[in-house]
């Protein structure tokens, strides 16, 4: 019953569609071949952390969302930007890695956003639905987010807004290089991510990362990560000294990887650190530093930077 009244469901916004039509419709190019969309899209559909951010920047309130990664609702970045500008949050329709797909229908969208990584099947059945915009996989690099953010900001008839966020993003960035610069605050910086099996170093190629090499900082661990990870195995903590550098950022997802770093903090082996004993231990929102990107992302991050480094 269920996967009949889903598929009249899917049959019903399709015949729709058709009968809006799509004479004021432009075409995207996709991970999925072109798409077209409508010219001024107004009920959208996010399906990752990164389009919901681009969408907010570009000033779309979506009506659905998936969680972030370790939570059960969008990033605390988000929802703050969401209550700062008065407006409704987005429904829940499911996780990165589990849609759901019913749910989306109900936000009866004009418009799906997704990750590169969406799987075929899914993007069969989400196209039924609405024009679905997936950015083609890219190798992992820090400044991914841009291209992608330029994508939604295309598929949202808001490109000039997207481009106006990251040039915000990249003007903050070159003030405050030439502070961290003039401040002489250290040489180098590892990013680390306490999960409950331990911590984890993350890759010089995340968002978080390359702002941090933006400002001025030498991010270190790469050898403990290999080429295409994103993050290295869990270290023990006999092998902290490995993550010892001038600055260690330190991001834990959700209450149980907060919980796994109040515990290793009583040990000898975590104070024995000279990054510890500097006081130059910086506690940071793992689902801001290690999961979200986009231009709100960046801000939200150099936030944390710039208090850290130039309080």
């Amino acid at each position: 019953m269920r996967h009949t009244l889903l598929k009249r469901g899917l049959l019903g916004v399709l015949i729709s569609s058709l009968l809006v039509g799509t004479a004021q419709a432009r075409t995207l190019e996709t991970a999925y071949g072109d798409v077209e969309v409508a010219d001024a899209p107004e009920r959208v559909v996010t399906l990752y952390e990164g389009a919901l951010d681009a969408a907010l920047a570009a000033g779309i309130y979506p009506l659905g969302a998936v969680t972030t990664r370790g939570g059960d609702n969008v990033a605390a970045y988000v929802n703050d930007y969401i209550e700062a500008h008065g407006s409704a949050r987005p429904e829940i329709v499911g996780v990165v890695r589990e849609i759901n797909i019913e749910a989306v229908l109900a936000q009866q969208p004009d418009l799906i956003l997704a990750a590169p990584q969406l799987p075929d099947a899914q993007y069969q059945l989400l196209s039924q639905i609405a024009p679905t915009v997936v950015p083609h996989t890219q190798p992992l690099a820090a400044d991914n987010w841009e291209a992608e953010a330029r994508l939604f900001g295309q598929a949202l008839n808001r490109e000039e807004a997207i481009e106006e966020a990251i040039s915000a993003v990249d003007q903050r960035v070159d003030a405050m290089a030439d502070a961290v610069a003039e401040a002489q605050i250290g040489d180098n910086a590892y990013l680390v991510r306490w999960m409950p099996g331990g911590p984890m170093v993350m890759s010089e190629n995340l968002i978080a990362t390359g702002l941090l090499e933006r400002v001025g900082l030498d991010v270190q661990g790469g050898e403990l990560i290999g080429e295409r990870g994103v993050h290295s195995d869990v270290l023990s903590l006999e092998n902290l000294s490995q993550v010892d550098g001038d600055w260690l950022f330190l991001a834990t997802l959700n209450d149980d990887g907060q919980a796994a770093l109040d515990s290793a903090k009583q040990s000898a082996a975590f104070n024995r650190l000279n990054v510890v004993q500097s006081e130059r231990v910086v506690p940071v929102n793992g689902q801001l530093w290690s999961s979200a990107n986009g231009p709100l992302a960046a801000q939200a991050i150099l936030d944390d930077i710039e208090k850290a480094l130039l309080p």
